[in-house]
Parts: structure tokens; sequence; C-alpha cells
């Protein structure tokens, strides 16, 4: 949800670079990056550390005590929360809730049940994607973290074969998530649980337009032992931290 500065700085290479640039430089970092399904002790500690100091940077929320930002969503029986590890190093992370009619449950569900409610009831299914945190510091290249880190986002996708994925977003990173997901805006900025500044729905749609950015941007592929690992169980439900290496590399369509 906050890619802030990491976010602007993509469009920026993205755009004087050209996709195929983007693709070879973030096929060759995925070497270095693991993935970690987030259970408990210091690795949940030190996400939701690293939410806190990017989300006071960016006026996101206000001081804590504790220092350490979570709320009542990380715990529910959907959610999934990851690191993204660069080199060894802790550089972002995002939390993702799979939502259907029979687990309803989520920060957007709570926040825009105009919008959701109804759909649900339906039998339409959702990724709902916040918490998205970064350290740019951390970063192993400019303006890399949002592609590394939504990645997951993809995988979960092929995993799950929802209808879309959601994704709150301040407005000023709308261009970004329209630009290489197309995005698709489905409310005025407004007051989001936990947070302090206005935030927007949007939807990236299943379906063709996944396979189209598949297509587009390689390293976002996954084989399906990848995507087993991520999210067969909920990180609730893990007894130990799992790290799971990229699987890009590695991918073929008969996989």
């Amino acid at each position: 949800m906050d890619a802030a500065r990491a976010a602007r700085n993509a469009s920026g290479v993205v755009s004087t670079a050209g996709d195929s640039v983007l693709n070879r430089s973030i096929m060759q970092l995925l070497e270095h990056v693991d993935y970690r399904l987030i259970t408990g002790g210091e690795d949940l500690e030190a996400i939701y550390r690293l939410r806190y100091k990017s989300y006071l940077r960016s006026g996101m929320c206000g001081p804590i005590a504790s220092g350490m930002f979570e709320d009542r969503w990380d715990n529910l029986p959907n959610s999934y929360r990851f690191g993204v590890y660069c080199y060894g190093e802790l550089a972002s992370t995002i939390r993702f809730h799979y939502i259907s009619r029979e687990h309803p449950n989520s920060p957007s569900v709570d926040a825009y049940p105009e919008i959701l409610i109804e759909r649900l009831a339906r039998g339409e299914t959702f990724i709902d994607g916040t918490r998205f945190a970064t350290d740019p510091d951390s970063a192993p290249a400019p303006g890399v973290l949002p592609f590394l880190t939504l990645r997951l986002a993809m995988v979960a996708s092929r995993y799950f074969g929802q209808n879309s994925v959601l994704t709150p977003v301040k407005l000023e990173h709308s261009n970004f998530y329209a630009r290489y997901f197309n995005a698709v805006q489905r409310t005025e900025g407004k007051v989001f649980p936990g947070v302090l500044a206005p935030i927007a729905l949007f939807e990236i749609p299943s379906g063709e337009n996944m396979r189209l950015t598949l297509e587009r941007f390689p390293f976002f592929r996954s084989t399906p032992t990848e995507q087993r690992l991520m999210f067969a169980n909920p990180a609730i439900n893990r007894l130990t931290p799992l790290s799971i290496v990229p699987t890009a590399k590695y991918y073929r369509d008969a996989a």
C-alpha cells in the first residue's frame, strides 16, 4: 500500500530504459531474493517495525510507542504475511488475504463494503493486498522493490485463480498500478482503517489481463511448487517461518 519513493523511482527507471531492461534487471536480482512466509517471533516483529518506519516516514501513521505497526487483520485465518529479503536483509513486506463468501474478512471489505459485500455474496473471490511497506535503504537497486514485492501478488493469483486482486493505494501511486497492472480505480480516496492518508480502492482484473501481464513481465511467473509453498497454508497456521526461492527462471508453460 505504501510504495512511496520506490514507486516513483520505478516509474522513472522503466520510462527511460524500457520493459526489456526491467525484465533483465529483475531476473538478475531474483537470484539474490527470497520470500519469507512470516509466522511469528523476531521475523514478525521485524516486518511490523518496517511497516512503522515506512508509514511514519511517509505520513501514513503517527508515532507509536512500541515502534511496530500491526492491526486486527494480521492474525485472521486467511492472512498471509510476507517479508522480502534481498541479499539476506529485509527490504519490504506485504500482506494478503484471500477473501470469498466463506472467508469474507479483510481490510478492504471493512473499508469498502459498498463495493465488495454484494460481489462476495455472488460468489466472487479476491486477493486483498495491504500493508505494503519498503525500506529504500535496503533496496538492491533504485526502484525495484515494488516489482520484487508485488511479484507475490502475481504468484497468489496463479495459485488462487480469483476474480481480481484488490489494492488500496494512495492516489499519487495510482499511475504505477494502472501502468504495470492495468488497475482500475473503484472508489475515491477515503479514510482507510489504521492509516492517516486517504486511500482509494483499485482492482486488478485476472483472466486475460493476468496472461498479458505475465507475458510482458516474465519475472512475475512462478512454478506450481512455488505457488503451493507460499499459499497452501496461511502463515498463521505454520509453526516456523518458511523461506521460498523465486522460480521465474525455471518457469515453463508445461510446469
